[in-house]
C-alpha cells in the first residue's frame, strides 16, 4: 500500500485532526449521533485521494483518479457550494476524525433531477454510515434548500446503493440519460418526493 498522498508544499495531514477542521465557511455544518458533514476543507485531501485510488470504490463513480484529478474534483465541490449554496458534503466520523466520503445534495448542470448521492471510503463499509448520513442529508435538501424532489443516479450493478435507496423509501423510476461525457453509464434514477419522504422519515430513526 503507497502513502497517502499530501498536497505540495502542505505539511502531512493526520487523519486524526481532521474533526478539528469540522466547519467550513462554504455551508453549514450537520451532525448525527456518529458523524459530522460539512463541505470540504483541503484537510480532507489525503483520505480523498486515498478513497480515489481504490478501483473497487470508485467502479461507480468514474473510476481511479490521479492525486491532481482529486484536488480538481475537491475545488469542484466547493466551487458548487460557492455558486450555488449546495453540493456534496464530507462524511467525517466523530470518534477517530477521519473523512470517511461524501454525500448529497448537488445539482450540476444538465443533471437529470436535484441528487442526493453518496460514495463512502472503505473503511465506513457495513456501519450503517451511508443512510445516517443520507437521512441528514435529505433532511437539509426538503427541509432547507426546499426541495420537491429528490432523486439517487445509481448504476444497474451497484446493489449496495441500492440498499441504500431503499433504506431511505426511494424506488426505481426506471432509467435516465447523464450528461456528456457520462452519457454512456447506464443508470436508474430512484428517488421521492418531498411528501413521500414526510411518510418515510417517520419511520427512520432520527440520525
Amino acid at each position: 500500500m503507497t502513502d497517502q498522498p499530501t498536497l505540495t508544499g502542505q505539511p502531512e495531514i493526520d487523519p486524526a485532526a481532521l474533526l478539528a477542521a469540522e466547519t467550513s465557511p462554504l455551508g453549514p455544518t450537520l451532525e448525527t449521533a456518529r458523524l459530522i458533514l460539512r463541505p470540504p476543507t483541503l484537510a480532507d485531501f489525503p483520505r480523498w485521494a486515498e478513497f480515489m485510488a481504490d478501483p473497487d470504490t470508485t467502479r461507480f463513480i468514474g473510476g481511479v483518479q490521479s492525486p491532481h484529478e482529486v484536488w480538481r474534483g475537491i475545488a469542484a465541490v466547493a466551487g458548487m457550494w460557492a455558486l450555488q449554496g449546495e453540493g456534496m458534503f464530507s462524511v467525517i466520523e466523530k470518534s477517530t476524525g477521519l473523512w470517511l466520503g461524501r454525500i448529497g445534495p448537488l445539482h450540476p448542470y444538465s443533471w437529470p433531477g436535484r441528487e442526493v448521492g453518496w460514495s463512502l471510503h472503505k473503511d465506513a463499509a457495513g456501519k450503517g454510515y451511508a443512510v445516517e448520513a443520507a437521512v441528514a442529508t435529505m433532511d437539509y435538501a426538503f427541509d432547507h434548500l426546499g426541495w420537491d424532489d429528490v432523486i439517487h443516479c445509481i448504476d444497474a450493478d451497484n446493489t449496495p446503493s441500492e440498499k441504500v435507496a431503499l433504506r431511505l423509501g426511494s424506488y426505481n423510476r426506471g432509467p435516465g440519460v447523464m450528461p456528456k461525457p457520462f452519457d454512456h453509464h447506464p443508470i436508474n434514477l430512484w428517488g421521492q418526493t418531498r411528501d413521500e419522504w414526510r411518510v418515510n422519515r417517520s419511520r427512520i430513526a432520527k440520525p
